[in-house]
């Protein structure tokens, strides 16, 4: 069964909520109803977050957007924030990706990065249907882990996911998300000196033990 359409129409869905975007609605609507890839039920889903993204103020819908995809990282459309974190093998894995992508003829735009879910899903397809859900299945532990954060935060984005599961012949199955502290404020410098102080020293005046122990990145809410 071919797939082609449908995951271009959940690429653009889980993209930019641009005034282009929202104008190719119905047409991207109109889709995935003639290609039927995706269940009933899930479609149903789907009208319903293109609905929302057709009905509501513009400014609304995007600022929403950027609130629930760029401050946090358990929804992050990057992928390899999910697998690879800040660990040096996110690197050499984007420039991996980067090559598939120009064999088979896809360009990025000059400020995305390969590891972008909608682009993922572009280049997907382009591939035949089971080369296809052979590579969503690759990816179906990720995709059930947004599936959860969405469902958590009650987004109607989860059908995208959900509907992905079902294209990589998987059952959307919500896992436990672990909680996180906001995406900006993991990235927030420490002040400076700030640990140097004699305040809740034990002695305050005498020499202290540092320990250096090694961030865990589960706290972030980074899948395994």
């Amino acid at each position: 069964m071919s797939m082609t359409l449908s995951l271009r129409v959940l690429a653009r869905l889980l993209d930019y909520p641009a005034a282009e975007l929202r104008s190719r609605l119905p047409g991207m609507r109109d889709a995935l109803r003639a290609e039927r890839a995706v269940s009933d039920a899930r479609l149903a889903e789907l009208d319903q977050l293109m609905d929302a993204l057709a009905g509501a103020d513009a400014l609304d819908v995007q600022a929403a957007y950027v609130q629930l995809f760029d401050r946090g990282r358990a929804t992050s459309l990057h992928l390899f924030e999910h697998v690879h974190g800040d660990s040096r093998d996110r690197g050499p894995a984007m420039i991996d990706l980067a090559q598939t992508y120009d064999q088979a003829g896809l360009h990025l735009a000059p400020d995305e990065l390969p590891d972008y879910l909608p682009a993922v899903l572009e280049f997907v397809s382009t591939q035949p249907p089971r080369e296809a859900r052979a590579f969503l299945a690759e990816m179906t532990h990720i995709f059930n882990a947004l599936f959860s954060a969405l469902r958590e935060r009650q987004s109607a984005y989860a059908s995208v996911l959900g509907a992905l599961l079902e294209l990589a012949g998987e059952k959307a199955q919500p896992v436990k998300v672990a909680p996180e502290e906001p995406f900006d404020a993991s990235w927030a410098e420490p002040p400076a000196f700030d640990g140097c102080s004699a305040k809740g020293q034990a002695t305050p005046g005498q020499p202290q033990p540092v320990r250096i122990v090694r961030k865990d990145n589960s706290a972030r809410g980074t899948p395994a």
